[in-house]
């Protein structure tokens, strides 16, 4: 008769396997035939044994295999000799400088004029004394007078003189006629306006200068009944012209 070979070592794992397997297939002939109540309370008594056995499956593991954990060693606290003296041989740690902001540039002094002395040989020129100064203009003066006599006008001309060497300033002429109904015309040399008998004529554009030692002529017509019709009053810059028979 042949031998029967060796059956293969359970080990306490598949035990525990096993009899978890037979428990839970009782479990369920046993909630086969029961009602809802009685069902719930095995439910809770199979998972109570089913941890109960997981439980003890982890530890019989853990014991049968003690090697596999390695033991945490915790390094023994320094003493106090350690922690101050360091061991002969080790160089001390140099102490370091503590870290400085970089340095911030001041700021460049305020510039400051600084003669330049003059190059050799460069020619200077002196500085002169005193400034120039502008001549007063010199007061115009103004010669009127009639120059031809007609039925029912006149002509009549003022020479205005600039006897100084400077050229003069614009210049205003103001003619008083005797009567408001006697009218100028026929004017050159400068406008006119008037206000009432009084009649004031000023120069041209670009004619407003008097050049030293020179003249300028206005030349006019007045209309109306000669006799009577000179002027009462003729100023130039508020002189007095020359030429009036009065």
């Amino acid at each position: 008769m042949p031998a029967t070979p060796p059956q293969p070592r359970r080990t306490v794992a598949i035990i525990l396997l096993d009899r978890i397997v037979a428990l839970a297939t009782a479990a369920r002939r046993v909630l086969s035939g029961r009602d809802d109540a009685s069902r719930v309370t095995w439910v809770v008594v199979i998972a109570v044994l089913g941890v109960l056995v997981a439980t003890a499956v982890l530890v019989t593991g853990v014991l049968r295999t003690p090697g596999k954990l390695a033991p945490v060693t915790l390094d023994p606290p320094l003493s106090v000799d350690q922690v101050s003296t360091p061991p002969a041989g080790t160089p001390r740690a140099q102490a370091r400088p503590a870290a400085t902001s970089p340095a911030v540039a001041a700021p460049p002094p305020s510039a400051s004029v600084t003669a330049v002395p003059p190059s050799v040989g460069a020619t200077t020129r002196p500085a002169p004394t005193g400034s120039t100064v502008a001549p007063t203009p010199t007061a115009l003066l103004a010669d009127f007078a009639i120059e031809d006599n007609a039925l029912l006008s006149y002509g009549a001309a003022v020479t205005i003189t600039n006897p100084g060497p400077a050229s003069a300033s614009p210049w205003t002429l103001v003619l008083t006629l005797p009567r408001e109904s006697l009218r100028v015309s026929a004017v050159e040399g400068a406008r006119v306006s008037h206000d009432g008998a009084v009649w004031t004529f000023v120069p041209d554009e670009g004619a407003g200068q008097v050049p030293g030692g020179a003249s300028v002529r206005v030349t006019f017509r007045v209309n109306g009944a000669p006799a009577g019709a000179a002027p009462d009053a003729c100023t130039i810059d508020g002189a007095a012209c020359a030429g009036l028979s009065n």
